[in-house]
């Protein structure tokens, strides 16, 4: 596959979710993002205001919910995707709850998709913690997501000490949701070679905060 740095910079989310990212550095990185041309700026909820107020329209932003473990109520990750739309996220990136897939609970999986799915007005990527979970999980836990009415499937929030994305997870997930769900591989991609590759095995979005080093 033959890829250039615009084809590259439109599946990235570029990314900043630091706790303890202040307004300023939310505007830094709206400008990289707007300077590259990227496919969309990924914030914390508390920091969506100031990233749309800065994008102005040209970028869609997106926000995490249940961030970074999951172990949140369905309710309250609903509630969280809620406001974030409301306060003008486009984009909708949330994690599971790992004790659904651990414990076999995929129906209650799909219910909590599903209940943050009907309180998001735009895109919603589920992130399944992939480098945490079995083969078996990690395509039960597609499966689930994409039931609920997830748009996307992403490998990982980057903060689990298990590790971030890697080639055969998003193989594996790519087969499992077929051509017409996204996959995003999130998660220690920060060079050129290992977007590409991600790219190569099936991701259609890259989400990393490392944006300037690959398209340096």
């Amino acid at each position: 596959m033959s890829l250039d740095k615009a084809q590259v910079a439109a599946m990235i989310d570029h990314t900043h979710l630091a706790p303890e990212a202040t307004a300023d550095d939310i505007r830094m990185t709206c400008a990289d993002a707007l300077e590259f041309s990227v496919a969309a700026v990924c914030v914390s909820p508390t920091m969506v205001a100031v990233a749309v107020n800065e994008v102005a329209g040209r970028l869609p932003i997106a926000s995490v919910v249940g961030f970074p473990s999951g172990a949140h109520l369905a309710e309250a990750k609903a509630l969280e995707a809620k406001r974030a739309c409301e306060q003008g996220a486009l984009e909708i990136d949330m994690v599971i709850n790992f004790y659904f897939v651990k414990e076999g609970g995929w129906g209650e999986l799909e219910h909590e998709v599903a209940t943050v799915r009907a309180s998001t007005s735009g895109l919603l990527k589920v992130i399944i913690e992939s480098a945490a979970l079995t083969n078996d999980e990690i395509v039960r836990a597609c499966n689930a997501a994409v039931r609920g009415g997830a748009q996307f499937v992403k490998t990982s929030t980057g903060f689990h000490h298990s590790g971030g994305a890697s080639l055969d997870a998003v193989r594996l997930m790519r087969q499992t949701v077929g051509q017409s769900i996204g996959v995003k591989a999130s998660g220690g991609i920060r060079t050129w070679d290992s977007a590409v590759a991600m790219i190569e095995a099936g991701a259609t979005r890259i989400g990393t905060s490392s944006t300037r080093a690959i398209l340096a």
